[in-house]
């Protein structure tokens, strides 16, 4: 279980080759699964990553462990295929055409799985309307970066909070002698946030740009909340980095124990495509928009940020700015003040960001991050595929729960339509609050997730001081589940130069080594093997208040 408050280390120098051994930057690939004519398999082949320096990557072929079921692993598999590639390789028709369908013995699926009969579904058509882009985008970082002073300056600049509701806010909080946190109220609106200061649960709120549409998600900075924080990086498109630039306040962040690393560290594993690092407070008395200042973060932050797998000419830039004026976000600063800094305001930079490839023909899948009870339950969360309609019937998973959709919202607007990109809410018939918990998924009927209790991974040892061996217990994160597993057996080693696999089974796995494991969740989680849907198959462990290891689902047990 995890503990508050345990003290966090990293090793800068050896972050980068463990990325490296995981694949977190592999195109999403969600299959077609209706037959394609001629014979020919129902999968697009996705662009080579270019950011993939060297990935392990296991065989989907029909000899690997990824697609046998009767693998008792009480030796190392001789068929093992670890292999050294600078791109994704591409599933093959065959599995993707079983990927969120009733597991088939081939592919590893739960023994006990009810028949899921196979129906032709028409390909749904497109809502056409007005509707902008959307974009879901997480503000992380250390404690009291700024980040929700942030959010409520955005949500001003963009109309979203009125200039009254401001004031009002800002007399409240100089009663409470919290006059420079007013701005933080738009999205820290729980009293309890409010009395201590920190953002305790993910903020949620959105603006437009002339482009645009955003979904801002506020995450918490404090380390007791990091598992809140991973639930709201799970969700996001863009990632903003907040630093702040206040002299000693940058360094408590970034050194060790600071949750810059980590929050860094978890949005790349949770699959950010994009990082903003704002350079905050840099109208402090300590700064006074110091160029020099500027630069001294930056050049920290930047060889760290490269070892987490981020790109810097595609994936990465820096800003300077001002949550509490606004000045650097929507306007540039005062030339008088900061004539140095030529590059983009953050919002006209968010506005222009090329568009994200969504997976509109895949089936329909939702991760639920939260329910509540209004005249009904109402579900919300980010659709990571295809496309639902008002009045179809969907699946929650993994109970089995046949449910009909009321009602639609895309952030506060009721649609017709949701599709996938978009964070939405569901108003579900049939079902009761208790019912639903965070981590199940909503699904079409006709096309299941899988679900699972034992599950074969590929593992890499981040941060652990003592050694892991069959029997150890953390916590499993994955999509927005959080669920308690154990490691059922350590299936055998990988070599971090080579990527070959080792022929002895070990008994043990330390920091730094990269393993395949077999993990065993208390309860059962919805899961997909990372090469059909990275979105349902990258995961986070965490022990102790830290995260210990990143890895994939390689396939499902049972």
């Amino acid at each position: 279980m995890e503990q508050p408050g345990a003290e966090t280390t990293w090793d800068d120098d050896k972050l980068s080759g463990q990325f490296t051994k995981l694949n977190v930057d592999a195109p999403v690939f969600v299959p077609s699964f209706m037959p394609a004519a001629g014979g020919g398999g129902g999968t697009q082949t996705q662009p080579a990553s270019t950011l993939v320096q060297s990935v392990i990557n296991v065989t989907g072929d029909k000899d690997s462990p990824v697609s046998e079921t009767n693998n008792n692993a009480e030796e190392p598999p001789a068929d093992w295929e670890c292999v050294t590639a600078d791109t994704e390789s591409t599933p093959s028709p065959s599995r993707s055409a079983g990927s969120l369908q009733g597991a088939s013995p081939e592919e590893g699926g739960t023994p006990d799985e009810e028949e899921v009969p196979k129906v032709k579904k028409e390909k749904k058509k497109i809502e056409e309307g007005p509707r902008k882009e959307h974009l879901n985008i997480v503000f992380i970082g250390h404690v009291d970066a700024g980040k929700s002073t942030l959010g409520g300056q955005l949500l001003f600049l963009t109309g979203m909070v009125d200039k009254r509701t401001l004031e009002k806010y800002e007399r409240e909080a100089k009663e409470k002698n919290r006059e420079s946190w007013y701005l933080s109220w738009a999205l820290d609106t729980n009293q309890e946030e409010r009395d201590k200061g920190k953002t305790v649960e993910c903020g949620r709120a959105y603006f437009e740009t002339e482009n645009k549409h955003f979904t801002l998600l506020d995450a918490p900075g404090h380390r007791s909340f990091v598992p809140n924080m991973i639930g709201g990086a799970c969700q996001a498109d863009i990632a903003v980095l907040v630093i702040s630039a206040r002299k000693g306040e940058f360094e408590t962040g970034f050194e060790r124990g600071g949750q810059t690393r980590e929050h860094a560290m978890l949005a790349k594993t949770a699959g950010v495509k994009h990082l903003i690092v704002l350079i905050n407070k840099m109208d402090d008395s300590t700064v006074n928009w110091s160029e020099e200042r500027f630069n001294e973060c930056r050049d920290k932050l930047l060889p760290y940020l490269k070892k987490c797998g981020f790109n810097p000419k595609t994936e990465l830039i820096f800003m300077p700015c001002s949550g509490l004026s606004g000045a650097g976000l929507k306007d540039p600063a005062p030339a008088s003040e900061c004539s140095w800094y030529t590059g983009p305001c953050f919002l006209p930079y968010i506005d222009q960001l090329k568009p994200i490839d969504r997976y509109l023909d895949g089936p329909f899948v939702m991760p639920v991050v939260d329910r509540y009870k209004d005249m009904g339950t109402v579900c919300f969360g980010k659709v990571e595929s295809g496309m639902c309609d008002r009045s179809d019937p969907l699946l929650l998973m993994p109970n089995r729960k046949v449910v009909e959709v009321l009602q639609l919202w895309s952030d506060e607007d009721e649609v017709q339509q949701v599709k996938s990109g978009e964070n939405v809410k569901v108003k579900l018939k049939g079902l009761e609050e208790e019912e639903v918990s965070p981590g199940f998924v909503l699904c079409e009927v006709e096309r299941p997730c899988k679900v699972a209790k034992v599950f074969d991974a590929q593992v890499v040892i981040l941060e652990h001081k003592s050694i892991i061996c069959p029997g150890y217990s953390c916590v499993l994160h994955i999509h927005a589940a959080i669920e308690e597993c154990s490691v059922r057996q350590i299936i055998c080693l990988i070599d971090r130069k080579t990527g070959e696999k080792g022929q002895m089974r070990p008994r043990f796995v330390k920091q730094d080594q990269v393993a395949v494991m077999r993990l065993e969740t208390a309860g059962v989680v919805c899961v997909e093997p990372f090469k059909l849907f990275p979105q349902m198959g990258r995961f986070t462990l965490r022990d102790e208040g830290r995260t210990i290891a990143i890895g994939k689902v390689l396939r499902v047990v049972e």
